[in-house]
């Protein structure tokens, strides 16, 4: 599994250590990515995804995880949250 988030597209960033003595060593910032099942309103269905923490609280914020797809860039996504989005519009065409 790739260290990147399903949804925003968040990665491993680089930066130093810095000691006390002013050294500086290369190190890598992980995003704290996070396991989590959530559920689809549209396709009456739960998702699992990788996703970090903060991207957790944007689909709270958002009103779920349909409302979240529907406005997110589809460059950000990954292939399977893509698939996702794209059956979710597909369910709501067919609803309406």
């Amino acid at each position: 599994m790739s260290r990147r988030c399903e949804l925003t597209g968040k990665g491993p960033m680089t930066g130093n250590n810095v000691s006390h003595a002013n050294n500086k060593t290369k190190r890598r910032f992980l995003p704290n990515l996070n396991d989590v099942t959530l559920q689809s309103e549209t396709l009456g269905r739960s998702v699992k995804l990788r996703i970090s923490s903060s991207a957790l609280r944007s689909v709270d914020h958002r009103g779920g995880l349909d409302a979240f797809l529907a406005k997110a860039k589809d460059e950000d996504l990954s292939a399977n949250a893509l698939k996702i989005k794209k059956e979710i519009a597909k369910a709501a065409a067919a609803e309406a």
